[in-house]
């Protein structure tokens, strides 16, 4: 195999032999792939020639793993007539993972990249990224939980026109095997959050994968900067991609190694989302909401005076001062915080802001009333249904109204 064939490369960037590659001091904190450009004619999918498949895999403290793991992606590759590579990043392990992949790189197309100045799991991938010379990307985990055998499958979706491929615990056919209630609940938790912050993967059903496929014009030419173990996350709110397929895939037990998941690894997943809320524009979203928020308690509570001083019970003139607040909210939002996504018709954006409004208050209520009950101060109980009630209208009117 070429080493070389692919993408051309970056000045300085010289054509290297299987095995260790020398000088691997570790990229820069900001990765993009400036430098890169795309194939001469076009998408190396649109031709009659099988892509060539890069398979980068992070390692820390897998030695144990990597025989049996090199021997199934090589039958499962070999068997259907893909050439391809395997590249291995690892990150100084104790164990000496670095130095097994490299007695096994005698006997298949292996790269190995010690990294000593630099860990994580998502740099890692960059780092293989930026040494593979593949037309479709496969990044996958050491530790056999990802069965290899299913990385044709996922080749042949982006051959099939999909730019990216992803092994889905959460669609018809996939599962994971003998999780803990906990483990279950930690990963659906962490995809609602990621879906609700970040509505371009709302329609990804396990988008935290850290099994998939991708064309390598989808990272072309992208600044990619994740911190932690998502690095799919990034590149789906990043990358330049139109067709995101799901394919299902039993998550299987580990065989040897370390789990990668603790108290760490959860923080580092939220300090994503927060990063990509920001990139994407959705934090500079939910301040606007909330200052038009702020406007509209203004505009409720002077009306609410006025229409008291002309005469109306406190009672009555409660209802007019809320619907002129509410058409007070819907107005600046519309004209600024969702201006960009004004799809619906208006009537239909008007109604549905109304529901939100609606859910909104219940909710407020619903948190209120047996916080009360349970003997909490009442204002702070108003103040935590107020900022419950935010969250929901936010959300609503950002998937909804201007979804």
């Amino acid at each position: 195999m070429n080493p070389g064939h692919g993408l051309p490369k970056p000045a300085g960037w010289a054509k290297l032999p299987y095995g260790p590659l020398p000088g691997n001091k570790g990229p820069a904190k900001l990765i993009n792939f400036a430098g890169f450009s795309s194939l001469a004619g076009g998408n190396a999918m649109q031709g009659n020639k099988r892509p060539k498949v890069s398979i980068v895999i992070p390692t820390y403290n897998e030695r144990d793993n990597l025989e049996e793991l090199f021997e199934r992606i090589s039958r499962a590759m070999d068997g259907e007539g893909y050439e391809f590579e395997i590249i291995v990043v690892d990150d100084d392990s104790p164990d000496e993972t670095w130095k097994k992949a490299m007695e096994l790189a005698g006997r298949y197309p292996v790269k190995v990249i010690r990294r000593t100045d630099e860990k994580g799991l998502s740099s890692a991938v960059i780092r293989g990224f930026r040494e593979a010379s593949g037309d479709v990307f496969v990044v996958m985990d050491a530790d056999l939980q990802h069965p290899p055998e299913k990385i044709p499958e996922l080749v042949r979706a982006i051959e099939n026109g999909a730019d990216v491929a992803i092994a889905s615990r959460y669609v018809p056919g996939g599962g994971v095997e003998n999780w803990y209630w906990y483990r279950k609940l930690i990963s659906k938790g962490a995809i609602m959050i990621g879906r609700l912050a970040l509505p371009r993967i709302r329609g990804v059903k396990d988008p935290v994968s850290g099994f998939f496929a991708l064309s390598r014009e989808v990272v072309e030419n992208v600044e990619l900067n994740p911190i932690g173990f998502k690095i799919l996350m990034e590149i789906l709110i990043k990358g330049n991609y139109r067709k995101v397929v799901e394919v299902p895939f039993k998550f299987g037990l580990r065989k040897a190694g370390e789990s990668k998941l603790g108290g760490k690894t959860i923080l580092s997943y939220i300090k994503h989302v927060y990063r990509l809320m920001r990139w994407s524009g959705e934090l500079d979203r939910l301040v606007k909401f909330s200052i038009v928020g702020l406007s509209g308690i203004l505009v409720n509570e002077g009306f609410l005076w006025l229409f008291v001083h002309l005469g109306l019970s406190k009672y009555v003139a409660n209802v007019p001062a809320t619907e002129l607040a509410i058409l007070n909210n819907f107005l600046w939002n519309d004209l600024w915080t969702f201006r960009d996504l004004r799809t619906a018709p208006l009537w239909r954006r008007l109604l549905s802001f109304h529901i939100a409004a609606l859910m909104g208050a219940l909710v407020q209520w619903a948190i209120y009333v047996p916080l009360v009950y349970l003997g909490l101060h009442y204002l702070i109980a108003n103040l935590i249904g107020i900022g419950v009630s935010f969250i929901i209208r936010f959300l609503f009117n950002r998937n909804v109204t201007w979804g």
